[in-house]
């Protein structure tokens, strides 16, 4: 993936068209960011929150048409979400002119990542669609044709870090394309991917999952406070700005990494500061996502601590009583790998 091209079936995950003279209207209502601007033919990550200010979820949205945008969620909260937003419509605006409609089985959909990706495209897409950067820039959408004119759709979006795309084709094209695309990549490379490697894949780049969003956390905590508008309202804006959800002592985001670049980190630790007792008086939060990084040769984690992004460079211990693990770690960045994204951006 970091080096060739590695594709992921990312079917599963939730898919819902939001149409409507009103649709951008809506979704500046369940979001905490603004969809209603969003220029035709672009996708835009959004933020979720539960009406107590905690995040439900987070996804790309893509604008298709005035009227029609197509929402993804996580595969885990597609049926959540789908409840929460038919709520919305029938309860709390049903004045709006906005209709949704479930359609994750709809379109099988594939996640084509790596330096070399483009390079398999190009030999799946139909050859008079144009995919180069100047017309399909990063975070843009567009219709396109595979296999002699079969229509789908190519979402430039990265959740590896690396330049990204998913396509998606109506779903008995499914086999067909996963297929092509084997078969174009090989001379690339190509590796078939799953949930494990892309787990490595988001934690060096810092990218929050379910382990983070797991409905105690704000957005401020997990590091996205700057995708929450403070120009409109939207579900969950007053009760997030509760004292105790504002409180400057939250456990936050943050990376960490073994002092020892030999030292194993295990989920579920514990941060106690160095030479403090390992009680619950002096807890500072837990690591929440680990993987061995083999780019850069060492285990690295994700983790809830204390002030986190005020700390970047202090050592805590990590204390796994349940697997009698006790080790120094340093607070990072969250962020592992290309910080700036210019590999995502290429």
């Amino acid at each position: 993936m970091r080096n060739a091209v590695g594709v992921c079936d990312v079917s599963t995950l939730g898919k819902i068209d939001v149409m409507g003279p009103d649709a951008g209207t809506f979704l500046d209502r369940v979001y905490t960011n603004t969809f209603s601007t969003l220029p035709i033919g672009r996708a835009r990550y959004g933020l979720m929150l539960r009406e107590d200010g905690m995040v439900m979820d987070d996804g790309t949205t893509s604008r298709l048409a005035a009227d029609h945008f197509l929402m993804t969620t996580t595969t885990a909260n597609a049926v959540k979400v789908m409840q929460h937003l038919e709520f919305a419509r029938q309860v709390l605006w049903p004045n709006l002119d906005v209709q949704l409609a479930s359609v994750s089985d709809q379109w099988a959909q594939l996640s084509i990542a790596g330096p070399k990706a483009i390079d398999v495209l190009e030999r799946v897409i139909d050859p008079d669609q144009d995919i180069s950067s100047a017309a399909l820039p990063h975070l843009g959408v567009k219709a396109v044709t595979v296999g002699g004119g079969i229509k789908g759709r190519l979402y430039r979006i990265s959740y590896s870090g690396e330049r990204a795309y998913e396509i998606a084709v109506p779903a008995r094209f499914g086999d067909g394309l996963i297929r092509a695309v084997m078969a174009a990549g090989e001379p690339f490379g190509i590796t078939p991917y799953g949930v494990e490697a892309l787990n490595v894949l988001r934690i060096e780049k810092g990218h929050v999952a379910g382990n983070e969003i797991n409905g105690q956390t704000t957005a401020a905590d997990l590091g996205l406070a700057g995708l929450v508008s403070k120009k409109k309202d939207f579900i969950g804006r007053v009760m997030s700005e509760r004292p105790g959800l504002v409180a400057p002592d939250r456990w936050a985001i943050a990376g960490f990494k073994p002092i020892d670049p030999s030292a194993r980190l295990r989920a579920g630790a514990h941060f106690i500061p160095v030479g403090a007792a390992a009680s619950a008086d002096n807890d500072q939060g837990y690591m929440t996502s680990v993987a061995f990084s083999p780019v850069l040769d060492h285990w690295i984690g994700l983790g809830l601590i204390a002030r986190g992004r005020e700390r970047h460079g202090e050592r805590v211990r990590a204390v796994d009583p349940v697997r009698n693990g006790d080790i120094e770690v340093e607070i990072t960045h969250p962020v592992f790998l290309d910080r700036d994204g210019q590999r995502m951006k290429a």
